[in-house]
């Protein structure tokens, strides 16, 4: 369990002076996130709202809202705006295409990962974030049909896994740190450095499989050392793994490497969004498995 810390620590001037210039950042974030959060609430109003909506733009017009978005939705402009909602249900794909950047240039199999990952968790800014390498998907259909083994840091990812389509490809999973008990990132680090027994199951299970990811960054760590000293190479790795500083070095390592990957820019992950990932590189196989889209170009 994590706990507050009872005794203040000693800070060198440099870090304070940077751990202010980041609560400044944040809290300019966060007003960003408010506006954004309010013009996603807007623009991504379906069809069977946009009769409400038009009223909205309406008095959106009146109150000058280029300028003061956030404020603008005012509580009795968004009860007339939610006024529709409980008539129908939320269609998704029509908000996801208001919201999204452009991803015209990124292959069709590509766009439906992302588009779940954004699903997945609400943020509409991760699809910016994620990095497909570019022979990922190559990578992962080619493995996925000849019925591979998943690997996963922890249960949790494995459980979130479409097991009945992985079944159908004739794939089998396996987990690193196999405790059920494990339920955060920091059970996951604190659980790696604790068992022994990883550094043989690493051995046995790198080498031609799919590796997911999606707590413990000192795993990915772990995995990036294994692939450069020629334990094994997977055939795909979807890192994912939590974190703030160990994470977004584990991601920009495995990064530079010359094996298939997914990956964030960031410390955006988990094992929700890897196994999203992985999921939809399956899905996709089954309902289009003559598709080649992601040889081309764009790729």
């Amino acid at each position: 369990m994590l706990v507050a810390q009872s005794q203040p620590m000693a800070v060198d001037p440099l870090l304070d002076q940077l751990q202010k210039q980041y609560q400044t950042v944040l809290q300019q974030m966060i007003k960003l996130r408010q506006t954004a959060t309010a013009l996603e609430g807007f623009i991504g109003r379906d069809q069977a709202c946009q009769s409400v909506q038009a009223e909205a733009l309406a008095q959106l017009r009146q109150l000058a809202a280029e300028t003061e978005t956030a404020t603008a939705f005012t509580e009795d402009l968004w009860q007339q705006l939610d006024a529709a909602v409980p008539d129908h249900p939320e269609h998704f794909q029509e908000a996801l295409f208001r919201l999204l950047p452009d991803l015209s240039q990124r292959p069709e199999i590509e766009v439906d990962v992302l588009s779940h990952l954004v699903l997945a968790c609400g943020d509409v800014s991760l699809a910016t974030f994620v990095r497909f390498s570019s022979d990922a998907i190559k990578a992962a259909r080619e493995t996925l049909s000849a019925g591979c083994t998943i690997v996963g840091d922890v249960p949790a990812v494995i459980a979130a896994l479409d097991q009945p389509r992985l079944t159908h490809l004739g794939c089998q999973w396996a987990t690193l740190l196999d405790n059920p008990h494990i339920d955060s990132a920091a059970d996951a680090e604190q659980q790696f450095w604790q068992d022994n027994g990883w550094h043989q199951r690493l051995r046995d299970l790198t080498d031609g499989n799919i590796w997911m990811v999606g707590y413990a960054p000192s795993v990915l760590m772990k995995l990036c050392e294994a692939i450069e000293t020629g334990v094994g190479r997977p055939a795909l790795v979807i890192g994912l793994p939590i974190g703030f500083s160990h994470a977004p070095a584990a991601k920009r390592r495995l990064m530079q490497l010359s094996v298939p990957y997914v990956t964030t820019e960031s410390a955006l992950g988990g094992g929700l969004l890897a196994a999203v990932v992985l999921n939809r590189l399956a899905a996709s196989l089954i309902e289009k498995p003559d598709c080649h889209c992601y040889l081309g170009e764009a790729n």
